[in-house]
């Protein structure tokens, strides 16, 4: 409260801000700018914009609210006949990226949308106000400076390169031909392409866990009664599947396609969120795993095929869970009954990395990247391994394509399997 009090101080110090308001909420108060009774843009009376974002930063609020009653005004004096009209600002063109129900946006993952969310609207807060055709190579380089602290943080600054060129891509391909919105977006692309080249890329992880590691992480998960995660460990590890794919994702549940697993509206969840990941069902009765992942059903279309018999790790997990129980979601939670959050995951994962001694930068998903290097290790073919990870290394027909997979597969496996023999 002594914070928002201050807050509140140097805003009437600064001469205020028309259209602030504060709403109680259960802890302290949210600003929330309210247009204007008169501002009926396309004909319909907006909703008050949430600033909760700004509230720690008074200046910033101030300038908000005047930036958006100045957008009113214009609109009542006719400069602008509606909302959607471009006005040649980087913060309109990234709402519009987030909003239109055609936008690329609306094409990524679920899981996708919150990290891009988060980028857009910072980017909103901090370019908004600046034109297209102010921008140059040079602001870019800068802004990368600031984003990366330093060079500290590059996957950050990675990161929001990536969001603010989706929305300009957008830009360009919703707009007219001939229009201004085309030319400044066109040209603006050209330029932070080319100076995106002067700047660094984070560097290609490099931690790797060996199947000695991975033993000691599945112990550990069983010690915590979960051998649900000892499971996905060893799937992991030894299919390389991606750990996404193995766990699965929770998608919002008026998002496409259908499931039977529906999560309940919880405090973490506002709506109902639906499972889409490995079933049992992916796995035949000769234990052949045939599954598609995500991130290829909707670039290749290539699906992983993998003889489960082949992989020890997996077939010892395998001997905790009974036949009857082999339905559903392969990976649950076992104090929910429903797959796992990636919170949840997250936290088991650092207490069984910690318990068998590995270190911070170890990650989770390290363990797909872990079983190629070991299988490439063990001599086996690059062409083999692309197969086993579902990598488009070749162009080849559907109709041979599981044949072949299941071939690499198998040699993929055994290669491994003697490796640790002669070990």
């Amino acid at each position: 409260m002594a914070a928002e009090a201050e807050t509140r101080k140097l805003i009437a110090e600064m001469g205020g801000a028309t259209g602030l308001v504060w709403r109680k909420k259960a802890k302290g108060s949210t600003p929330y700018w309210r247009p204007p009774v008169w501002y009926m843009p396309d004909g319909i009376k907006p909703e008050h914009v949430n600033l909760s974002n700004l509230v720690d930063d008074p200046a910033a609020l101030v300038a908000k609210c005047r930036s958006l009653q100045a957008d009113a005004l214009a609109w009542r004096a006719g400069i602008r006949g509606h909302v959607g009209a471009f006005d040649g600002t980087l913060g309109q063109i990234i709402q519009k990226y987030l909003t239109d129900p055609d936008s690329t946006f609306f094409a990524l993952r679920p899981g996708s949308r919150h990290p891009y969310e988060f980028y857009a609207d910072k980017l909103i807060y901090e370019l908004g106000e600046l034109r297209l055709d102010e921008v140059t190579g040079v602001d870019l380089k800068r802004w990368h400076d600031r984003w990366s602290a330093g060079g500290e943080k590059l996957a950050a600054s990675k990161m929001m390169r990536a969001v603010l060129d989706a929305a300009i891509s957008f830009a360009i391909m919703s707009s007219r031909p001939g229009s201004a919105e085309l030319r400044a977006a066109t040209e603006l692309r050209s330029i932070l392409k080319t100076a995106n080249r002067k700047i660094p890329n984070p560097k290609r992880r490099e931690s790797t866990v060996t199947a000695d590691d991975v033993v000691l992480l599945r112990r550990a998960a069983h010690d915590g009664g979960r051998p649900s995660m000892a499971l996905a460990y060893a799937l992991v590890f030894e299919t390389t599947l991606r750990l996404w794919d193995v766990l699965g994702q929770w998608w919002p549940h008026d998002a496409p396609l259908v499931s039977d697993v529906i999560a309940p509206v919880v405090r973490a969840r506002k709506v109902p969120h639906k499972w889409f990941g490995l079933r049992w069902e992916d796995i035949d009765a000769d234990l052949v795993l045939r599954y598609m992942p995500s991130k290829t059903s909707a670039k290749t279309g290539l699906a992983v095929t993998f003889p489960l018999a082949r992989a020890p790790m997996v077939m010892e997990e395998l001997a905790h869970w009974p036949i009857e129980r082999r339905t559903g979601p392969v990976i649950v939670y076992e104090g929910t009954g429903l797959p796992y959050s990636g919170n949840y995951f997250g936290e088991f994962w650092r207490k069984d990395r910690e318990a068998v001694g590995l270190p911070s930068t170890v990650w989770a998903r390290d363990l797909r990247a872990s079983g190629i290097t070991e299988g490439r290790a063990a001599g086996v073919s690059t062409d083999d391994a692309a197969k086993v990870a579902g990598h488009a290394s070749t162009k080849t027909t559907s109709a041979i394509y599981d044949r072949a997979a299941l071939e690499a597969s198998e040699r993929f496996a055994d290669a491994r399997a003697k490796r640790r023999a002669e070990r």
